[in-house]
């Protein structure tokens, strides 16, 4: 089984498949390493394909101590990856928590990405919503270390913004299910509590954004409700930002709508890897609709 160590001495299990430019995959609280399944099968064939398991999903390691667990630990075990694995420079694909890490990697180590997509991400950013969300974590905490991996497996996958895949590919969203039980409860409280709840909205982070020249995409569902609108704030703030927006489509998108998404990544990693991928025109921002003055 392929590991390696982060500088605090934790294990990381991870996948390493294909040849060429790198992408590293980067999982959401509900997913591991496997959730990219569609992806590392599509994109295997013409790039090299790094997925892992985030700490505290085994079979990387679960540390004991809450304080292994931050969003900053989450974006330096990206890097962890990266230097593990001799990787100079990656494409880096991250859903939700994972999409969290990936814009925190592509902020703090621009340099080491050549691009960032970034999915399914915002939920609890927006301002009136930070005490729900930090509140709903210690629910969730409380509700992991109390009644298991098993309940908290049937109540999240059966969730507002999962239920489009459950109703569109009842097989597939069974697979997910499956394998979301099989994760660690203490691992899953431990991150709800050092990652999810502790991590800044992302309307915090506007002036770092501003200054963001990596290639990025955003993606989210049109039905997954709380990342719509911090999708919207982050395609206006990141100059180098394209959004999709997929129709009909909860958080799960990459593997509820795996044909969209594996088309819309190979589009853009193939415009990045040609040097056409834009900066925004400052001529496309007025107050105008025009441009008439």
């Amino acid at each position: 089984m392929p590991t390696l160590t982060t500088d605090d001495g934790v294990r990381l299990f991870y996948e390493d498949t294909g040849s060429g430019t790198p992408i590293v995959f980067v999982h959401e609280f509900a997913g591991d390493s496997r959730s990219w399944e569609p992806q590392v099968r599509c994109f295997s064939r013409r790039y090299r394909c790094i997925a892992f398991n985030a700490r505290g999903f085994p079979p990387s390691g679960v540390p004991d101590d809450p304080d292994a667990y931050s969003q900053d630990r989450a974006r330096d075990d990206v890097l962890a990856v990266l230097d593990g694995l001799d990787v100079e420079r990656a494409h880096v694909a991250g859903l939700s928590m994972g999409g969290f890490a990936t814009l925190h990697f592509g902020l703090a180590y621009p340099e080491r990405a050549r691009s960032l997509v970034v999915a399914g991400v915002g939920y609890g950013a927006e301002p009136e919503q930070r005490a729900r969300f930090r509140s709903e974590a210690d629910i969730t905490t409380g509700f992991l270390r109390t009644r298991g991996m098993a309940a908290f497996a049937e109540t999240c996958s059966a969730g507002p913004t999962r239920v489009q895949f459950r109703n569109k590919d009842p097989r597939g969203w069974r697979e997910f299910a499956g394998m979301l039980a099989e994760h660690s409860a203490a691992g899953s409280a431990h991150t709800q509590q050092g990652v999810q709840k502790e991590r800044p909205s992302i309307f915090d982070l506007a002036d770092r954004m501003k200054a963001l020249t990596v290639p990025t995409l955003i993606v989210t569902g049109d039905e997954d409700w709380p990342c719509l609108v911090p999708s919207v704030f982050m395609k206006r703030t990141i100059p180098s930002a394209g959004l999709l927006v997929v129709p009909n489509t909860g958080h799960t998108v990459n593997l509820e709508e795996p044909a969209a998404f594996n088309a819309a990544l190979a589009d853009f990693f193939a415009q990045v890897d040609a040097g056409r991928w834009p900066m925004r025109d400052p001529r496309a921002v007025s107050e105008s609709i025009t441009g008439v003055k």
